[in-house]
Formats: structure tokens, sequence, C-alpha cells
């Protein structure tokens, strides 16, 4: 039986990049096979972003690591088939990825909530979301805790603060002259305004 775990590395093992390059990239192929029922190599080589040349190769060495089985139709056509040891090496990443975001967004909500506490603080009786934001669940959750209005428009222009509404520019949008420019903490920032982006990075960091 092959153990997937010798093909692809844990994500704690130190990797040289070009090596890590590469497995994504095989990562990716396999991915793409488990997903579609019938593709050709062309099909794989824009899907993953590579070229036919290096397609061709890493379908071939997947095959060789036991992750893909391939049988030749006929003279112009191969189908793909992913084995177990391949299913099991996508959910491993799948795996990681969901524990890499999970652990992103516990940071991220920590450092929403220092902004929602802050806003509050300030007399803000409202967050207005401009544009569509990932963690806009998160927001509504923190302003319902604390007694705030949420509301979120699509619209992602530069808006002047009205009353006692603070604006929150979603993390895809960077308005010109972007407000709290430079290192400045959106949570201490008194113009009633922030970018999300800021926010994130400063949590991630």
């Amino acid at each position: 039986m092959i153990d997937s775990r010798s093909q692809f590395p844990p994500s704690t093992t130190r990797v040289p990049l070009q090596e890590r390059h590469e497995l994504e990239l095989e990562l990716a192929v396999l991915e793409e096979i488990y997903n579609r029922q019938r593709v050709r190599q062309r099909d794989l080589a824009d899907a993953v972003g590579a070229s036919l040349g290096m397609t061709n190769a890493i379908v071939k060495r997947l095959s060789r690591k036991g992750l893909l089985t391939m049988r030749k139709v006929n003279n112009r056509n191969v189908a793909y088939a992913v084995t177990p040891a391949g299913i099991e090496a996508i959910a491993r990443k799948s795996y990681r990825y969901l524990k890499r975001t999970i652990k992103s967004v516990v940071g991220y909500r920590d450092a929403l909530e220092a902004l929602v506490v802050e806003v509050k603080r300030k007399g803000y009786r409202s967050i207005v979301v401009l544009g569509q934001s990932d963690l806009a669940f998160v927001l509504e959750h923190l302003c319902a805790k604390y007694g705030l209005e949420y509301r979120q428009h699509k619209a992602s222009a530069l808006v002047a603060p009205a009353g006692n509404q603070f604006l929150l520019y979603a993390e895809h949008v960077e308005p010109a002259g972007a407000v709290n420019a430079g290192a400045e903490n959106a949570a201490g920032a008194d113009n009633g305004s922030a970018y999300l982006m800021r926010i994130l990075v400063s949590a991630g960091s």
C-alpha cells in the first residue's frame, strides 16, 4: 500500500522553494483530474497555469508515485484516474488548508473585535462596510454582540463618514487616498473610517 505522506511532506517539513512549487503543481493537477470526469493534458495545463511539457512530466511523475493511473483509450486520448493514495494526498492538503484558514480567522476575529470595541467606545452607533468582505459574518456577529448596527454596501467608492456611522472599507478595496494612511492603527483612528486590509495585515504579522 502506498503512503501518500512519503510523496508529499507535511507542512512542518522545510522544503526548498523550487521543490515546494513542484509539489503544489502536482497536487493541483491531481485535484483537477479528481474533480473532472474526462480531461486532456492541454486542459490540465491551462487549469494549473503550466506548460504542456511540464504538465506531461507532472502526470508521469504522479503515475510513478502511485497517485495516478493512466489508460490509453485510443491513439489520441488517455484516461486518468486518481488512486486511493492520491485521494488521501488531496484530503491531507485540504485539511492543512482548513487548519491554516481557521487559525487566520481566529486572529482576524480578535483584531476585528478590538476595532468594534473601540468604535463603540468612541460613540458610533453603526459600522458600514463598503464593498464585499469575506469576513462580513464575523463583523455582523461582533456588531450584534456590542450593540452596534451592521450594514453593508456593495459600492466601494470613497465616502465621507456621516453622523454616528463608522465606515469600514472591505479588504478588497483600496480607495484613492486610502484612509488611515501609514502605520496608524485602524482601531485608534479618529476620522470615522478604516481600511480592513490594514487591520488584517497587522493581525497576521
